[in-house]
């Protein structure tokens, strides 16, 4: 039965049994095989499949089964890390605050929004999403976004008796409404088979992927048709031609490029979570780690969130109140309680939040701001409520302040500079007293009355027309502490090369005080008013592209220009924001960053990171994890392509010496190092943790084949490993007797491709560990500080052995075990790849440091 004061907990209870939860139908999941066809029909995947197929058409059985194998793998690998990632996301969503105040036993309360029922009674205030379809019973100023169901961005306004459905979202205003339908039952159930379909476009970095991709693709092809060319001009069949040209092809191809990238992305975003940073997607990881400047706000991310009324100003004097959190009991002093007392009740009336007692522990339910308005109120009066108020005024951003009808008393609170230009007379010492408290770092809040008389419009007439000729009651000093850490992070992100500002809607003295106390605020001091930017957008970039801006009193259109004007400067921005009107700034920022805790569900909708803490230090730490990410990626292509080069190197020195020289690796060989023993070290590089240095230098933003990869993988490593592989290959069959020209006898052959197999298997051993870092060699690092990765040079150990002593194995491979001297000699390319490594990154680090002598 619907009334306005709810159900209780036994109907609600009840309800919920016989309708179910309010949850949107699920999607038909497409089925696991359909998912896992499409892992094994892409570009490479096609590509494998043809090379397979004409290998069993020359009566080569054995290596189509392999490239069988090749593409089953990757794409059984490639459908778990999709599913896996599906799963983490789904997961992660879950860790968003999904929670509705409604009025229960004649008591509000939160409830998750899946267990609201019909003609539950919900409280609604300007950035929460509707939970559900709706009829308003009461509306103050309404505006509601439906934009998700109609396409039309501008607000609509709402009254009582008019419907909301669920979905939209509340831009403006305060309402209590009551449930009308629920879950399936929804309109926005009729579309959501809809929306469901809709597809992102590709974001920079998986276009850069497949450019990679096809690139490579196509070098494979384009040399593996020369090398077809070349052997079928020294004489080969042409059956022995394509297997030479489909080894030359696999041994190009990175099969698992793809795969190892999205696990790169997905660890990246669970280790975000971990420390209370939400992903929204996957993409955004690597555009973290790119960031170079920081538009903060100032309230519950730079400070705790826990205001405080310390001060009340009055004509009869100031009181001060000392009292912890949101408990009512405190210490009074000051002259002037009584009109203090009268200032705060009438706060309080025209405030939402609320100071209520939950498991023992006094907590702010609503906005923090309010809810220690309450608590004042209690404070100097110890009443725990006052009368209802007929009409409320919300607070919107252009008047910045609200308002509540109580009796025949309009009651209004808000910014100083909105408030008192709206009040009859006002002493010049309060103004002075704005100044004062605000110098403090205290936010202040004025409160005014007016007495409206007999007048029988006041339920109708507009904000502007009733909030005139007030009577200044006081001024209230809010304190919200900085958190206690705050100043060691900006710390670490300047250090980082990322510039950090203030943009909050704060007095721009109070925002100057903190910034000053937090080391943020820069020298010489930059604190302008929103107001006061400039129009032109190039004056604008130049002014704002500096360390330590504090822009206050900011609206959300100059916080839109804010981030525009350092996107015109080059900076990738970061942005955060909690508010309604906060969503085209965040969609706008490279990064769009929402508070979890504070933050509205419009501001969550528009961003790509909530920080579920809403704290300062959680932006830093997940830029930090965004560059490990991509550092990861760099890692598994400088892994991967190095062994590339061993494995091509032999059908080079093969062709170039018209064939007189034996092949020292075979196709079947290739494949199991790319699918065999390659694959967990890989998967382990992907994973590594972020170094202590990844915040100790400016961002690069670069090109995943960089100039210093290529130089690496193809001038040092790669070319340390052919090296190694072919002298070990070498030397087994002239220990053998065998002698240019001749054919080697096939005993002796399989055990020198044996060797080389092995050296190439353990000079990527090292490899793993020295691609761990581009700057300083393994043992700075730490053997064991990647543990994952020890495991995947135990197994990939392993399966060398398995590769080399199972009989069955080795034979289907073309390879036999080497004698156990020539082991040892394939054991020398561990040293030898680590001993290039610490040389180049020396020679390196010696340049670098000559040249920024140079520069100084």
């Amino acid at each position: 039965m619907r009334t306005a004061e709810g159900l209780s907990s036994e109907q609600a209870a009840q309800l919920l049994r016989q309708a179910g939860p309010n949850l949107l139908p699920a999607e038909k999941p497409v089925p696991q095989w359909r998912k896992l066809w499409g892992e094994m029909t892409h570009f490479f995947a096609l590509m494998l499949w043809c090379a397979a197929g004409l290998a069993f058409i020359a009566g080569m059985p054995q290596l189509a089964v392999a490239i069988v194998v090749v593409v089953v793998v990757n794409g059984v690998f490639a459908h778990i890390q999709q599913e896996r990632a599906q799963h983490a996301a789904a997961k992660l969503r879950g860790l968003l605050p999904a929670d509705v105040v409604v009025r229960r036993d004649g008591k509000t309360r939160k409830v998750h929004s899946s267990e609201l029922v019909v003609d539950d009674v919900v409280l609604l205030t300007a950035g929460d999403r509707v939970p559900a379809d709706i009829l308003l019973l009461s509306a103050a100023a309404c505006e509601v976004d439906e934009s998700m169901l109609t396409g039309e961005s501008e607000a609509v306004p709402k009254a009582a008796g008019d419907a909301a459905w669920g979905g939209t979202f509340l831009v403006n205003g305060y309402a209590e409404a009551a449930v009308s339908a629920t879950g399936a039952r929804t309109r926005l159930a009729d579309i959501a088979a809809l929306t469901s379909k809709a597809v992102s476009p590709p974001t920079p970095l998986s276009m850069e992927l497949r450019r990679i991709v096809r690139v490579t693709a196509f070098m494979a092809l384009g040399i593996a048709a020369l090398f077809y060319l070349a052997s079928l001009l020294v004489g080969f069949q042409w059956r022995d031609s394509f297997l030479f040209a489909i080894g030359v092809a696999v041994a190009l191809v990175p099969e698992g490029l793809l795969p190892i990238v999205t696990l790169s992305l997905a660890m990246g975003a669970q280790r975000m979570a971990s420390r209370d940073a939400l992903v929204r997607n996957l993409e955004a990881v690597e555009t973290l780690g790119s960031t170079t400047f920081i538009c903060t706000d100032k309230t519950g991310t730079l400070t705790q969130n826990r205001m405080n009324a310390v001060e009340v100003f009055t004509a009869a004097g100031s009181v001060q109140i000392a009292g912890e959190g949101y408990a009512p009991e405190a210490e009074i002093h000051g002259r002037g309680v009584e009109r203090a007392a009268e200032a705060a009740l009438a706060a309080r009336a025209a405030s939402q939040g609320r100071a209520e007692l939950h498991g023992g522990q006094w907590r702010a339910q609503g906005d923090p701001m309010e809810a220690a308005m309450d608590v004042l109120a209690r404070r100097l009066t110890g009443t725990e409520s006052g009368p209802v108020p007929s009409r409320r005024l919300p607070f919107d951003p252009v008047r910045r302040r609200e308002s509540a009808i109580v009796g025949r008393d309009l009651l209004c609170k808000g910014a100083p500079e909105t408030v008192l230009p709206a009040c009859a007379s006002v002493p010049g010492a309060v103004r002075d007293q704005v100044e004062a408290m605000a110098s403090r770092g205290l936010r202040v809040i004025a409160v005014a009355r007016r007495r409206l008389g007999e007048a029988s419009s006041w339920q109708s007439s507009p904000a502007g027309e009733l909030e005139t000729a007030m009577e200044l009651l006081g001024l209230i000093g809010l304190q919200d502490p900085p958190r206690p850490d705050v100043s060691e992070v900006i710390g670490k992100a300047r250090q980082a090369g990322v510039k950090v500002a203030m943009i909050t809607g704060d007095h721009p003295a109070t925002a100057a005080a903190i910034a000053r106390q937090i080391g943020l605020i820069g020298s010489p001091e930059c604190v302008v008013e929103g107001t006061d930017l400039p129009e032109d957008e190039q004056m604008l970039g130049a002014l704002l592209d500096r360390d330590g801006v504090v822009v206050s009193r900011v609206s959300p259109e100059q916080k839109l220009r804010v981030a525009k004007a350092l996107q015109s400067r080059g900076h990738v921005v970061a942005m955060t924001g909690d508010g309604v009107n906060d969503g085209p700034a965040l969609r706008e920022a490279d990064i769009g960053v929402a508070m979890g805790r504070s933050g509205t569900d419009v501001a969550r909708e528009a961003s790509d990171l909530v920080l579920l803490d809403d704290h300062f230090g959680t932006i830093v730490a997940a830029i930090e994890q965004g560059r490990a990410t991509y550092a990861n990626i760099h890692r598994f292509l400088t892994y991967h392509l190095t062994d590339n080069v061993a494995e091509l190197t032999p059908f080079v020195i093969w062709a170039l010496s018209g064939g007189q020289f034996p092949l020292a690796l075979g196709v079947l060989q290739i494949l199991a190092l790319d699918i065999g023993t390659d694959l967990l070290p890989a998967l382990a590089l992907g994973a590594e943790p972020p170094g202590s240095r990844v915040l100790a230098s400016p961002p690069e933003r670069r090109h995943l084949m960089d100039r210093q990869l290529i130089i690496r993988v193809f001038c040092i490593l790669g070319p340390v490993e052919a090296v190694m592989e072919m002298a070990v290959f070498s030397a087994v069959l002239a220990a053998g007797g065998w002698t240019r020209g001749n054919v080697p006898e096939t005993g002796l052959l399989m055990a020198a491709s044996g060797a080389a197999f092995a050296t190439v298997v353990l000079a990527q051993v090292a490899n793993a560990f020295a691609c761990r870092s581009a700057t300083v060699p393994p043992w700075v690092l730490g053997w064991g500080t990647n543990r994952l990765l020890l495991w995947a040079v135990l197994a990939e150990l392993a399966i060398l052995a398995v590769c080399l002593y199972v009989p069955y194995v080795s034979a289907l491979l073309g390879q036999a075990p080497p004698p156990a001297t020539c082991l040892l000699l394939a054991l020398l390319a561990m040293p030898a790849v680590l001993l290039a490594d610490w040389i180049h990154k020396a020679v390196r680090a010696r340049l670098r440091y000559s040249w920024d002598q140079k520069r100084s």
